[in-house]
């Protein structure tokens, strides 16, 4: 009996440690006792009845969001404060989402389908507007935990927005699961196909029909994957015949492909992959050039290599393909920046001084499995292309990547998560500061310390990559409207954009002769300025 009693002693001090696990398996914060009255966030219940969250399939939930518009508060008691907006209100399909964001972090990311009744009576998918973002049926609620900005993905899609056909849009948000607090939650939009995104088409089963749309990702091989016939290289060029380059399937997925749309999209890869391993592989007709459209490339380097991404080009590196008769070439676009901007301590991803794309010696020799796609190496061995680069960088350079600027999105961020102490509950219901948190390079003593971080860790970062594309960040170049380095028709047609159609992607630089207006004198004197050249 004294062993039974000492045994029921010991499962009870075990459960109690184990409490927080016991009665809520939905991985509950750190301190379950978090009070939301008003905040300056939207504020998202979902509410799952106690059932567990899967990371597999889908359970249904409901979801009710308040947002009463910009600049106005939202209160979490809504029968003390009657009349707020709802924004939306109904079921959804609800699932975990994400890799190490989800196996790394204690507060976990979701996947969301919008429903027009619970799963249990067929319910299917519908598709909504959420927080001023396009219709769709497909949504994340991004759960940032290592990054402790909370700005790492929003940052790098926001600056990558004017240059990129689609970036995905986030709004933060404030999370209740089952009334209890969990924190800041970022509302995220994916890159999918819908019309509002990527704005892919089904793909048919012949003809133009079947050449588009797809989505495919360079990822791990934890889902069915198409295994490249070619190699990752050194930063030298030497093939490493150890490892491999693998396609994952999204739109469709493997299980939604016919046999016939496998076998096309799978020889639109192996083309691809042939004209970069060419011998003529810069030939602007029979080269690569054929196959991608190169300033979608540029613009994905540029946001992997700003950010030194660790990450970057052998994961979650989305690339797509529109039907022929829309556009024939691959494109890319972007997913996962939290590790991004000099968080992360592994592989030297805090490093300002080296180039992402060239960094598969270092991930071989650590056993990494999945490295740098080929022809990333083969790109930047293109005078072509790397001038393209040059352009493009100090076009953004000149424009929303100028630091004054980047310094003054990341204040307002940082003013949006603290103006009515959203940051101080999400720190309180997830306490880190003075933590590491894997990958963390960085551990901040506080916000206002990570931010600084943040801050100077970009500012070396632009040092370095202007001095790597030849851009000086004081020069001015009198008529160079585009801010590509040259005074060209370009700059003539951006003028003609914005006296037109109030285009203002060039505001700052569309008054030319400095009389504070724009008008056809300025576009008079580009024009002279590209006859002389």
């Amino acid at each position: 009996m004294k062993r039974f009693l000492l045994f029921l002693l010991a499962v009870v001090a075990v459960e109690s440690i184990n409490a927080q696990w016991w009665w809520n398996p939905n991985y509950p914060p750190d301190d379950e006792t978090v009070q939301l009255t008003k905040t300056n966030l939207p504020i998202v219940w979902l509410d799952v009845d106690g059932a567990t969250i899967d990371r597999d399939e889908r359970i249904t939930a409901r979801m009710k969001i308040i947002h009463n518009g910009n600049g106005n508060l939202n209160y979490a008691d809504t029968l003390a404060h009657p009349g707020q907006i709802v924004d939306y209100e109904g079921y959804v399909a609800l699932k975990y989402r994400g890799n190490s964001s989800f196996t790394s972090s204690d507060k976990k990311p979701y996947s969301f389908r919008p429903l027009n009744a619970p799963l249990e009576d067929g319910g299917t998918k519908q598709k909504v507007k959420i927080l001023g973002m396009g219709k769709d049926n497909n949504w994340a609620l991004l759960a940032p935990y290592s990054d402790k900005s909370m700005m790492r993905d929003l940052l790098a899609f926001g600056l990558s927005r004017p240059w990129m056909e689609f970036c995905p849009t986030g709004k933060y948000c404030e999370l209740f699961l089952d009334g209890m607090y969990y924190g800041i939650y970022i509302m995220c939009e994916l890159p999918t196909k819908g019309k509002q995104r990527l704005n892919l088409d089904d793909p048919g089963e012949e003809g133009d029909e079947l050449t588009g749309g797809y989505l495919l990702e360079v990822d791990r091989t934890d889902e069915v994957t198409y295994t490249s016939k070619y190699h990752p290289m050194t930063k030298t060029g030497s093939w490493i015949y150890s490892k491999y380059i693998n396609f994952q399937f999204k739109e469709p997925e493997y299980e939604e492909l016919t046999e016939t749309q496998y076998s096309y999209i799978t020889s639109q890869v192996d083309k691809m992959e042939d004209a970069f391993n060419s011998s003529n592989y810069t030939d602007p007709d029979e080269g690569y050039r054929k196959y991608i459209d190169v300033m979608s490339f540029v613009d994905f380097q540029i946001a992997q290599e700003l950010s030194h991404n660790v990450d970057g080009y052998r994961l979650s590196s989305k690339i797509y393909k529109r039907r022929d008769s829309q556009d024939s070439r691959f494109k890319m676009v972007l997913w996962d920046f939290n590790i991004a901007y000099g968080n992360s301590d592994y592989y030297y991803g805090w490093y300002t001084n080296n180039w992402i794309y060239e960094n598969n010696n270092t991930l071989n020799s650590n056993g990494d499995t999945q490295l740098v796609p080929f022809w990333w190496y083969k790109l930047n061995k293109d005078p072509y292309y790397v001038d393209l680069l040059k352009k493009r960088w100090a076009q953004c350079r000149r424009t929303n990547m100028r630091e004054d600027r980047i310094i003054a999105t990341i204040d307002s961020m940082a003013n949006e998560l603290t103006a009515q102490g959203a940051m101080d509950r999400n720190s309180q219901a997830w306490p880190r500061w003075g933590q590491y948190v894997w990958p963390n390079n960085f551990i901040a003593q506080s916000f206002e310390d990570e931010v600084n971080y943040l801050k100077g860790w970009i500012h070396d970062r632009l040092t370095w990559m202007d001095s790597q594309l030849g851009f000086d960040p004081n020069a001015v170049v009198v008529g160079d409207v585009n801010c590509d380095g040259d005074v060209t028709a370009a700059d003539v047609t951006a003028l003609y954009n914005y006296l037109l159609s109030g285009d203002t992607t060039y505001l700052d630089t569309s008054d030319v002769d400095g009389d504070g207006t724009v008008t056809a004198s300025d576009v008079t004197i580009v024009y002279t300025i590209m006859l002389t050249n």
